[in-house]
């Protein structure tokens, strides 16, 4: 039995605009014990992700965070004791394990729980192999549909997601032209993740640069920021373009939705299409994502970076560099090392 405290941050209240840390509250509880049929798991490493600020907010794939109960979001951990067969002491394990130490779960609901592959580090778990990956996978390959000598733009491009799928687009034959906030990440996305071009949306005109990169068009559009981005794309697809409506990083702290895109009815002239999606409708394949991203990595065709904060008691600040564009690759924070 586990004894000592489990270090917490509790969902206090709901953001009604830029997150402040104000919605959250430290706590210090009791170790929780383990019944039957469950695992105790020693938190080791949290993954930030923007639709974590959704679900403080509203209902949406999934109830809102009830406020008094932990911060939730998807963990990877190590199991220090089982009172099920199917796991042991000293199992990787990844879940729905929230801003906590120690969680106890049966493996159903959100929590859940799942070994990690041998081999698989925890940190690559909730990144590559995580939601991370497996939600570009399956939005550029499936939604988009993407096809060998299509012009295919990535907003957010040097983002967790947005950085892997334009790495796919590249591997299957795409020309690609991402989006990022400031020159070290623009240089990053030509120079590592061999991006054919950049646009640096802090120093350049977006609508411009995008008729200079694009001349003959755009077929596909991986959107992870929606707002100005989205409508010039839209003014410059192609017929049967698909846009692929992955994230709107930019709207989630308005209080008040702002109108939507001017140039949506260039659907209709050009018979594209526009859809979202979430990596829960391709739960049953993500196996077949993690085989491609694995080989593609192995053979030095697809590059990941990683932001890595240090210290529950940073999850926070950590959530807030999301929204303030201070990130570069993908979030995550390391609580601890295993046991």
């Amino acid at each position: 039995m586990a004894e000592g405290k489990n270090r917490q941050w509790i969902l206090q209240a709901r953001p009604t605009g830029t997150l402040t840390g104000d919605e959250f509250r430290w706590n210090e509880a009791p170790i929780p014990q383990c019944a039957d049929g469950q695992v105790l798991v020693r938190n080791l490493w949290l993954s930030f992700d923007p639709t974590q600020r959704g679900w403080m907010s509203r209902d949406s794939y999934l109830p809102k965070i009830p406020l008094g109960e932990v911060m939730r979001a998807f963990g990877a951990g190590q199991v220090i004791e089982s009172r099920r067969p199917d796991y042991k002491p000293g199992d990787l394990v990844q879940g729905g394990f929230g801003w906590q130490d120690y969680v106890v779960t049966d493996g159903k609901g959100f929590v859940g729980l799942r070994k990690l592959p041998a081999g698989v580090a925890p940190n690559l778990a909730l990144s590559l192999f995580g939601i991370t990956g497996t939600t570009a996978y399956f939005g550029i390959t499936e939604i988009g549909q993407i096809k060998a000598g299509e012009t295919v733009v990535v907003s957010g491009a040097a983002g967790s997601t947005g950085s892997i799928a334009g790495q796919i687009a590249k591997i299957k034959g795409c020309r690609v032209i991402g989006t990022a906030g400031g020159k070290e990440k623009c240089d990053w996305l030509v120079k590592a993740a061999h991006f054919d071009a950049a646009i640096d949306y802090k120093s350049e005109d977006i609508g411009a640069r995008l008729s200079e990169l694009c001349p003959n068009g755009i077929d596909v559009f991986f959107d992870n920021v929606g707002g100005t981005v989205l409508n010039e794309v839209l003014a410059r697809i192609n017929l049967k373009a698909r846009i692929v409506l992955c994230g709107a990083i930019s709207r989630y702290n308005e209080a008040t939705p702002p109108p939507g895109p001017a140039n949506y009815f260039n659907l209709t002239a050009k018979r594209g299409r526009m859809e979202g999606f979430i990596i829960l409708d391709y739960a049953s394949r993500i196996p077949e994502a993690v085989a491609a991203l694995g080989q593609w990595q192995k053979e030095g065709r697809l590059v990941q970076k990683e932001d890595i904060a240090v210290g529950l008691e940073n999850a926070p600040r950590t959530l807030m560099r999301l929204f303030t564009g201070e990130n570069f690759g993908k979030q995550l924070l390391k609580i601890a090392d295993p046991g």
